[in-house]
């Protein structure tokens, strides 16, 4: 399930190939660098506050679930309606920003990502075995691999448009294209995790 949230482009991954193809691979790595700091601080948000109540209370759970269920089927509607909008990453021609800016700019895009924290809040507790105890170190563990996953496919996201910025810009269609496989398959994601899971 992480790996497939992960490679759908979605707002985060977005960013990442706008820059890249505005200001190379170092800015997209950059950027990388800030989404995935900024997931994290949502991964500590849910493993401190939501996951020890959703541990105890199966009608949250199962609330979250919904709710993060039919959210994620409304991403990928929307990502379906405007695919053709990832077109609008070749008119970014802006001036290279320092490093720091650029971090800052990635974190800000990871941090208020709506498809990361619906994943963070719906489907890391249904992981966790409650038994064993130490509910939020294992929310921690598990957005860290998470995380990590990120780090590597949205790099290689960033790095793959500064290489072939020539290749996409013969074609904007091959993005639109790309937007619309991403926007079924949260739809799959969506339904997968609005129907399956553990709620006692």
């Amino acid at each position: 399930m992480s790996f497939l949230l992960i490679v759908i482009p979605g707002p985060s991954v977005l960013f990442v190939i706008g820059r890249a193809l505005a200001q190379g691979r170092r800015a997209a790595l950059t950027t990388v660098v800030g989404n995935t700091l900024g997931a994290y601080v949502l991964v500590v948000a849910v493993a401190c506050g939501i996951g020890s109540i959703v541990e105890r209370s199966a009608v949250l759970f199962l609330s979250l679930k919904l709710a993060g269920g039919a959210y994620l089927v409304y991403l990928g509607v929307k990502a379906l309606r405007t695919r053709r909008s990832m077109r609008a990453a070749f008119d970014a021609h802006r001036a290279g920003r320092g490093g720091l800016v650029t971090l800052w700019e990635g974190f800000v895009v990871g941090v208020s990502n709506p498809k990361t924290i619906v994943f963070f809040a719906a489907v890391l507790p249904q992981f966790v075995d409650r038994e064993r105890g130490h509910v939020v170190t294992q929310i921690l563990l598990l957005g860290l691999v998470f995380n990590l996953m990120a780090v590597v496919f949205d790099s290689l996201w960033g790095l793959t448009a500064a290489t072939a910025r020539d290749w996409f810009a013969r074609s904007p269609r091959r993005l639109a294209a790309i937007g619309g496989v991403g926007g079924l398959t949260m739809i799959g994601l969506g339904v997968t995790v609005a129907a399956t899971g553990h709620t006692d």
